[in-house]
């Protein structure tokens, strides 16, 4: 399959399909808990997967964490999740959802012609689709490339006074080996598509000293140090071994919020 990130929003063209990850719906009643109250912005992101599909993408993939709560589930996402995939059932032939470790009782939520995959992931063609939160299945690992969402990845910049930003980020590179002791196969390259809910911020891949999420990216398997990075409006930022910077502050991986876009 034909791979190529969609310029400006984090969302991967797979051919006919379009690959999201990470809607994390619900998220405004998450953040409510903690004293921010904000409107939705689900109409937005349905908005977002519209634009990214143009005119050409006839089917939609979305690689897990369609909702926010875990365990259990809020109004928000009880009366969102099912409008937002009825409208999107108007504009694509298709919809698969790989499920992802937020995704419990996902089945509640959605129409009928949506289809669930496990979470081990899918194959379509040359390409692997995972969520990335457990190990995939052997099938999905024989693929030629396997995508991946979970990790929220960003790249963090700090100037010379301390300052921290970060930005979302594409990391695409390639396994350190073709055979593992779990699988009789491994796919030649991997991508790791940031999350489409840009309320969620990112999680920095470029902190040394922490490790991504998931078996697959915390592991052996892949070659980050010579992985490149490229921010959402395609400028190549070079090998993620060219980019590691010492933490200052301690980032929680599981709950880091892009406060900085609350207004």
């Amino acid at each position: 399959m034909d791979l190529q990130p969609v310029h400006g929003i984090p969302a991967l063209r797979a051919d006919e399909y379009l690959v999201i990850g990470d809607l994390h719906i619900g998220i405004e009643s998450h953040l409510g808990s903690k004293g921010f109250h904000l409107e939705s912005r689900t109409d937005d992101m349905l908005n977002a997967v519209i634009e990214a599909a143009d005119d050409s993408a006839s089917g939609l993939i979305v690689l897990g964490d369609v909702k926010d709560s875990v365990p259990g589930s809020t109004k928000q996402e009880y009366r969102e999740i099912p409008v937002f995939f009825e409208r999107l059932l108007e504009r694509f032939d298709s919809i698969d959802i790989v499920r992802g470790n937020h995704d419990t009782n996902i089945e509640e939520f959605l129409p009928g012609h949506v289809r669930i995959v496990p979470a081990s992931g899918m194959r379509k063609e040359d390409t692997g689709f995972i969520h990335g939160h457990t190990w995939p299945s052997e099938e999905v690992m024989s693929s030629d490339t396997l995508v991946m969402a979970h990790d929220h990845p960003a790249v963090m910049f700090r100037d010379g006074v301390g300052r921290q930003v970060s930005e979302p980020c594409w990391v695409r590179g390639s396994f350190r080996n073709t055979i593992s002791d779990r699988y009789s196969v491994l796919p030649k390259k991997f991508i790791i598509i940031p999350a489409f809910n840009r309320m969620l911020g990112g999680s920095p891949v470029n902190i040394v000293g922490e490790s991504l999420l998931g078996p697959i990216m915390c592991g052996d398997l892949l070659d980050l140090e010579n992985a490149t990075v490229h921010l959402l409006d395609g400028i190549d930022l070079g090998k993620l071994s060219g980019l590691m910077i010492k933490g200052i502050n301690r980032w929680n991986r599981k709950d880091n919020l892009n406060l900085k876009n609350i207004e």
